[in-house]
């Protein structure tokens, strides 16, 4: 992104499952923006490490924890006094066949993923309205509107998100506010962890040919939570290489 021209200089800007992967990638576009970054993340490790190498804020969370939430969003209002973009991408995977999922399963990622989304914006709303603007950006996937074997429980979280994008970006554009997602295909270690010889089938079905590096996924983000995106609320942009063509 070294070619990047949005300028976040005094905004705040929150970034959840901001410890590794897109999150992360996204908390560094931010950084390199000029803007006041926090980072959350369930994970110690990975946000200690998160944190010294963008020297961005790390705030230990975990989405799905009302309370948590609202220590965030309580740390973030009394560093900087406002919430500028809010970027709801904290995720977990339990994957199984529906009929080996357990109610752990299924609550666990519906607790992060919808959960968490819905957690974070409403704890926002009141600093968004105060203000009398705000973005929210939300992470869903292509899963959420064509499934994905093994994966029921992400898919409705998903597509969950896909809903929730649409409604509260009704509710809240009265107030100034964009509420908008994106839909990545990214090298993640979801990826990472797919057999060989299945990733192969799996990139022949991108009209581009390849999963894109994190980075990659990025710039879409700074589109909208940027003032030339003052106009576009309610809309789910795939940033796929096409697959969802």
């Amino acid at each position: 992104m070294s070619n990047l021209t949005f300028d976040f200089a005094g905004r705040s800007v929150i970034v959840t499952g901001a410890g590794q992967g897109i999150g992360l990638e996204i908390g560094r576009t931010f950084a390199r923006a000029n803007a006041t970054v926090f980072l959350v993340d369930f994970d110690q490790r990975a946000l200690d490490s998160a944190t010294e190498e963008l020297g961005c804020h790390g705030v230990l969370a975990d989405v799905s924890r009302s309370e948590d939430v609202r220590r965030v969003v309580d740390t973030v209002i009394e560093q900087t006094g406002r919430i500028d973009v809010l970027v709801n991408n904290a995720g977990i995977l339990r994957d199984k066949l529906l009929w080996k999922m357990s109610d752990d399963d299924y609550e666990s990622v519906m607790a992060v993923h919808s959960g968490g989304t819905f957690r974070f914006t409403r704890a926002c709303v009141p600093h968004f309205r105060a203000q009398g603007s705000g973005r929210v950006i939300n992470v869903t996937s292509y899963t959420g509107l064509r499934g994905n074997i093994g994966q029921s429980n992400y898919s409705m979280a998903k597509a969950g998100i896909i809903g929730f994008t649409k409604t509260v970006a009704k509710e809240l554009a009265r107030f100034g506010v964009t509420v908008n997602a994106i839909s990545p295909n990214a090298d993640t270690r979801m990826i990472a962890s797919i057999p060989q010889e299945k990733r192969v089938g799996l990139e022949a079905a991108i009209p581009l040919g390849r999963f894109a590096p994190p980075s990659e996924i990025t710039g879409a983000v700074a589109f909208l939570a940027s003032d030339e995106a003052s106009y576009i609320t309610g809309v789910v942009l795939p940033v796929d290489g096409g697959i969802s063509i």
